[in-house]
């Protein structure tokens, strides 16, 4: 059995492309059955790196790593962001997963936390004339 059915992923995708539609940061969610790092955060850095997220031209890309076995999930921004912003600045947006995660809303969670991240980026990075999609929209599936 797949993580996120066939419709969930559309959905989640749509929410990457909505999100990105309003800045130019640039949003990345990766997936996993089961941690494979000491801690989400840990998976977390591997895949920003592996996915070649710290090569925007801003530096204000921000994974959402979610391990589902575990129940564990790190958020993470790059250079550009974290220059900017306070230390606890993912924390909203982790709440907003954690309320629909608790509930066993799965795709909801990862929907809000993927708005809520497109709205924080574009009070920072707002989108701009010449903006292009960096990076692909798609969910990145490790072990599944």
């Amino acid at each position: 059995m797949d993580i996120l059915s066939v419709e969930d992923q559309e959905r989640v995708v749509n929410a990457i492309s909505v999100a990105e539609s309003k800045t130019s940061g640039e949003v990345r969610l990766v997936v996993e059955r089961s941690l494979k790092e000491p801690s989400a955060l840990d998976a977390a850095i591997k895949f920003f790196k592996k996915l070649e997220m710290d090569r925007t031209s801003l530096r204000n890309g921000v994974l959402i790593y979610l391990a589902v076995d575990d129940h564990a999930f790190s958020i993470i921004g790059d250079k550009g962001i974290n220059e900017k912003v306070a230390e606890n600045f993912w924390e909203a947006t982790k709440e907003q997963m954690v309320s629909f995660f608790v509930k066993g809303e799965l795709t909801e969670g990862l929907i809000a936390g993927i708005t809520h991240a497109g709205e924080q980026l574009q009070a920072f990075f707002p989108r701009r004339v010449d903006d292009i999609n960096e990076l692909p929209n798609d969910i990145y599936f490790g072990n599944r």
